[in-house]
């Protein structure tokens, strides 16, 4: 039986060359691999160093894929690891490497690497998933809760590697085409190509592209995806029907270019879109964590993360949560908040990088550990 690989959440230029790098490095592998849909394929590539790579990494890994991290950074969470940039020679190991522990036979034709090429530099050890997003906060909470509350907007990483232009309120097709070369995809039924799903989900999936009109209850929500902001109420809980209701590609309006300013200056300044995919979380899990996490975990933030006027318990579970690690059940106690809450508000920061869960220290490796006097003095 084939191993079946899929893309997902990179831009259109990345898919193109990994598709290319893949039939490469599948053809080494005589043909062990096959090309599918993320949705069919058990182990999906994510690019975690954009915008939504954790967020797809999360959704993944609760309907039970295997995810292989695409990231500059030396390492990830993900199950597997391809590092970017990458060749078909790297690409290939990666293959070879998952379907032996798979059980596969799988003997792996050497690719002689490009001529003329320099180490590139090492890059920063942190995780883009562990790194925390920029905000215009301060670095730390102040030493007791007040009615102050922090600035809620949150400026977006800059993707260094922004795709080309797509059309006006463009949604990616689910199965995108493969290259010639490629195994053929089977055929994609319709249900499948227009299955519904919430706007948080066709956010992370990243194939919605452009600038996007949705109105619910008599309440617009414009949203530009490139430009990574949206325009509408102030408040947040107004677009709780925007967020929760399963959407189709006939209800994402695509907003011509000449019609967005008339369209957007009645809805008051532009907002981060990190605001709106925070809100999302924060109402999803309806008092349970997301899968893929522990409830008995330890949890902690790794910035002052953006707090609502909406939502006052916020400050105080935040408060908590700066101090260290610390279980579900322990942050409800030290705020005063209830559980069911506590919860929804690590959900939100969990999948927009303001919170994570601890992280136990490997062991050292015995072959590293001293033996000398002095070692053995340590051990001691």
């Amino acid at each position: 039986m084939p191993l079946t690989f899929g893309l997902t959440g990179m831009d259109p230029a990345t898919e193109i060359a990994l598709k290319a790098a893949f039939t490469e490095a599948n053809s080494r592998l005589g043909g062990l691999w096959q090309m599918q849909p993320e949705t069919s394929a058990q182990y999906v590539v994510v690019d975690m160093d954009s915008l939504y790579g954790p967020m797809s990494w999360l959704r993944l890994h609760a309907a039970g894929k295997t995810v292989i991290g695409l990231t500059s950074a030396p390492r990830t969470q993900t199950d597997h690891h391809l590092v970017h940039p990458f060749t078909a020679q790297t690409v290939a190991q990666l293959l070879q490497d998952v379907a032996i522990k798979a059980g596969h036979a799988a003997t792996l034709d050497e690719i002689p690497p490009p001529a003329g090429l320099t180490p590139a530099p090492q890059p920063q050890d942190l995780l883009p998933e562990e790194q925390p997003l920029p905000v215009d906060e301060e670095e730390a909470p102040p030493p007791e809760p007040s009615a102050a509350i922090p600035n809620r907007d949150v400026p977006l990483p800059t993707d260094t590697r922004e795709p080309p232009s797509a059309a006006v309120g463009q949604v990616i097709p689910p199965h995108p085409t493969i290259e010639p070369h490629a195994p053929p995809l089977p055929p994609a039924t319709a249900d499948a190509q227009v299955q519904a799903q919430t706007l948080i989900e066709w956010l992370a999936s990243g194939k919605l592209r452009g600038r996007i009109r949705l109105e619910r209850d008599g309440v617009p929500l414009l949203i530009d995806t490139s430009a990574r902001e949206y325009f509408g109420p102030a408040a947040l809980k107004p677009l709780a029907a925007h967020l929760q209701a399963p959407l189709s590609e006939n209800d994402l309006e695509p907003v011509a270019a000449a019609d967005w300013s008339s369209q957007t200056a009645a809805l008051g300044p532009a907002q981060p879109l990190l605001r709106l995919v925070w809100f999302g979380n924060l109402i999803a899990g309806g008092g349970k964590l997301v899968p893929g996490f522990d409830p008995a975990a330890r949890f902690q933030m790794v910035k002052w993360p953006q707090t609502e006027r909406e939502f006052p318990k916020h400050f105080r579970i935040a408060t908590v949560m700066m101090k260290g690690p610390a279980t579900l059940a322990e942050i409800a106690n030290g705020s005063g908040v209830p559980l069911p809450d506590v919860i929804d508000f690590v959900n939100a920061n969990l999948a927009t990088g303001f919170a994570e869960v601890e992280h136990t220290p490997e062991p050292e490796p015995e072959s590293t550990r001293s033996t000398g006097l002095f070692g053995r003095l340590r051990g001691r």
